[in-house]
């Protein structure tokens, strides 16, 4: 049986296993024993986004939960990141977050967070999905009179409100700004407007009214055309995207060029080292980062350190060299100093206060750093062999490596969510990307495709 739990929690399709009803309700009773560390009551904090598959996951997870003695805390919907800073506020030994990000609606998944705030490490996750096998928690169910109790936090959106402008000074007001939002119809959809609104911007917002199915449907990050559109129409300082769970941000200028999560991270991290804020001598990226922000960082005497692609593994590094900042080009982008997982709206408030202090537009800040040509192909595979036992596939990489040389670099990957290889090529020069990258995707398509 393969592991439950993949690279951003468990995921799957709404009513189909692992995110049916019978499951979860599993999940929420291996998790609920699991996070019970010492005496006392426990509880146990559960978000959403706007997926109409929310409510029955909520349900079958919070009777899971309550079953085993453990309190639940319903948030309702709330970004993921709101989600882990509720856990702490409330002082809850776990929190959930039940989102599949920027997937289409038909899809969930759930993902935990420590006391701490943060993700779970694999030992943990292995740990819930071990106490799922059948008969392992009988014995431990409790009585009658011990049963968790189920109780909703009416002010959950006020209360991360109120955390988010918090994080910028008191001097960060947005008099005079006018902003374009892209809610997604997700979980950032009553937050980000209000957020932005109480700090005197004006906003223009799309993706506000989710009806459960219309979550990232042609909208929110992966669509920045739209606010690329809007801004251009309505004469706007800036917009703002944000995905289904909002834990990334997608911005364009005021001329509708998009400014993706690269180009936020060296605007972010030339900012806290001029203020002498930036710990560590640099940031965490991913393997996918530009070629160009890293030669950006170097010629300031900063370090891009890289990580696998995802959100755990950036803060991992970020963890284990003491960084302060780190992100990926998707746009979710971890403040540690703030946060302890990435947050779309805190980014956007920490990029609005750098053109604040700056008084630039956000256009200037697009030459920040020059761009490596990079070509990215997701070839659908059957199988996902080892690359290493494949020896076409390995030729094929050899001849890549030699085409470039020290021109640029070549990565292939599998996904970790879907049953694709990934194949990336960044160079100094636009056409030898692209013919290096087909060819090498040519030959996985015919191999394993």
């Amino acid at each position: 049986m393969s592991r439950l739990f993949g690279t951003d929690g468990v995921r799957g399709v709404a009513n189909v296993a692992p995110m049916d009803s019978e499951t979860v309700m599993a999940l929420g009773r291996a998790a609920a024993q699991a996070f019970q560390r010492a005496a006392g009551r426990h509880r146990v904090l559960i978000g959403k986004d706007t997926r109409v598959s929310g409510y029955m996951l909520e349900t079958a997870l919070a009777t899971g939960i309550v079953s085993m003695g453990v309190d639940v805390l319903l948030v309702g919907p709330l970004p993921t990141p709101g989600v882990a800073f509720m856990t702490r506020s409330m002082r809850a030994d776990a929190g959930v977050m039940i989102s599949a990000s920027h997937n289409p609606y038909a899809d969930n998944g759930i993902k935990f967070f420590g006391a701490d705030g943060f993700k779970l490490p694999d030992a943990r996750e292995d740990e819930i999905e071990s106490l799922m096998k059948p008969g392992r928690l009988d014995e431990h169910r409790a009585l009658p009179e011990s049963l968790g109790k189920a109780s909703r936090i009416d002010d959950a959106v006020g209360r991360y409100t109120v955390y988010l402008k918090s994080c910028v000074e008191r001097e960060c007001k947005l008099d005079g700004m006018k902003l374009v939002l892209d809610c997604a119809n997700g979980a950032a959809y009553r937050v980000a407007p209000m957020v932005f609104g109480e700090l005197g911007a004006a906003i223009s917002a799309a993706g506000i009214h989710p009806d459960g199915k219309n979550i990232n449907a042609n909208c929110g990050s992966l669509h920045p055309e739209n606010i690329s559109r809007m801004v251009r129409e309505e004469g706007a300082d800036c917009g703002i995207a944000f995905d289904g769970d909002a834990d990334r941000v997608i911005f364009c200028d005021e001329k509708g060029e998009v400014v993706d999560g690269d180009l936020l991270l060296a605007m972010a991290a030339f900012d806290l080292h001029a203020r002498g804020l930036l710990k560590g001598g640099g940031i965490a990226g991913t393997i996918m980062s530009n070629l160009g922000l890293e030669k950006a960082l170097e010629n300031r005497g900063l370090r891009l350190y890289r990580s696998d692609v995802g959100d755990r593994y950036v803060l991992s590094e970020m963890l284990a060299r003491g960084l302060s900042l780190g992100g990926e080009q998707s746009g979710h982008v971890i403040f540690l100093d703030h946060n302890t997982t990435g947050d779309g709206i805190l980014t956007a408030l920490m990029i609005l206060a750098i053109l604040l202090r700056s008084g630039k537009p956000l256009s200037s800040y697009q030459s920040l750093f020059m761009r490596f040509p990079q070509v990215l192909i997701n070839v659908p595979v059957k199988t996902k062999r080892p690359f290493v036992e494949v020896p076409e596939i390995e030729r094929a990489l050899g001849q890549a490596h030699g085409e470039l040389g020290s021109r640029g670099r070549v990565l292939l990957r599998y996904s970790g969510t879907e049953p694709k290889a990934r194949v990336m090529v960044e160079c100094d020069d636009d056409a030898l990307c692209q013919k290096t990258a087909g060819a090498l995707a040519e030959t996985v398509r015919k191999v394993l495709g």
